[in-house]
């Protein structure tokens, strides 16, 4: 049976209505989009002379910054498999540095946005990256994805991290299905194995410092998951572990053992006066140098100097 027009109208009359509504109309909306667009974050900051979507090697007469603080939170894996398979380095067998990772990857899987940023560079290069994204991001650094098999991103996007931009292939120059993934400052390479655990899917410190061509200080234990995109927040300490940027991942272990500053990660059950022992000092010496007294409790995770 059909509802009378009068008491559809009274129907009407008595639902509820947002007062707020009733001021917007197409004029305001319009406005509202374009003060959004206006608000877009702008990847082309002082840090960057200029956007250009031509050449991955764009900075080679940029002065480089003396330090630079790099916040690598709030990331995602470019890709979950976790097996490297070609470090960061010299490789004797080509007679070339190798300027970023290999993850060894299956056809047509994901390859995703590390940070949120910028689309800078959708491009095939057959003797190559071959099918190629490049993105700047808005903590500074620019990402390189290689020898991919599909774009799924255009040039200008703003991205996500996360957000899918390329299918793994083994275009350009590649010998196998694999994601060569880089890292770079101002066209500066930064081993990309100081900054991501792709064998525990996370990163290794909330932020790395770049301290000129070839150095770099990694600050904060990170306690986030990380495994395919979980943006998990970050846990820090004030402590500091310097890494040599410049160094083979292979050489890595060296190249962190070389530090004067030296730490212990404390685990449960640990003790000033075993923590002592293992390291061949002394609790006063650890207690010294950290701030302690011989009755401070230690918490797991908790990371302290002994040398």
């Amino acid at each position: 049976m059909a509802m009378p027009t009068m008491a559809q109208d009274l129907i009407a009359r008595q639902a509820p209505v947002d007062k707020k509504m009733r001021a917007i109309d197409s004029v305001a909306i319009q406005k509202l989009i374009q003060q959004e667009e206006l608000d877009e974050p702008d990847f082309t900051d002082d840090l960057y002379p200029n956007w250009e979507d031509g050449s991955i090697n764009l900075y080679s007469n940029v002065e480089l910054p003396k330090d630079f603080k790099i916040d690598l939170r709030h990331f995602c894996m470019p890709t979950t498999n976790r097996i490297v398979t070609s470090n960061y380095g010299y490789r004797r067998r080509f007679r070339r540095q190798h300027k970023g990772l290999d993850i060894n990857a299956y056809l047509g899987d994901t390859i995703r946005a590390a940070w949120d940023g910028k689309v800078r560079i959708v491009d095939n290069q057959p003797s190559g990256y071959g099918k190629v994204v490049v993105i700047r991001h808005a903590n500074g650094l620019e990402t390189v994805y290689g020898h991919l098999s599909r774009h799924l991103t255009e040039v200008g996007k703003v991205v996500k991290a996360g957000t899918p931009i390329g299918l793994a292939g083994s275009t350009g120059r590649s010998t196998g299905t694999h994601l060569h993934f880089e890292t770079r400052l101002l066209g500066e390479y930064i081993d990309p194995a100081k900054l991501f655990d792709f064998a525990a899917q996370d990163i290794k410190g909330d932020f790395y410092v770049f301290k000129g061509r070839g150095r770099g200080t990694l600050i904060g234990h990170h306690a986030g998951k990380g495994a395919g995109g979980d943006l998990a927040a970050a846990q820090t300490t004030e402590e500091e572990v310097t890494y040599d940027s410049s160094a083979p991942a292979d050489k890595a272990s060296s190249a962190k053992g070389a530090s004067r500053t030296r730490f212990h990660k404390v685990r449960r059950g640990d003790t000033l006066s075993s923590i002592a022992r293992k390291h061949g000092t002394t609790v006063a010496e650890l207690c010294r140098i950290n701030g302690l007294s011989k009755r401070s409790k230690l918490r797991a995770g908790q990371v302290i100097k002994y040398s």
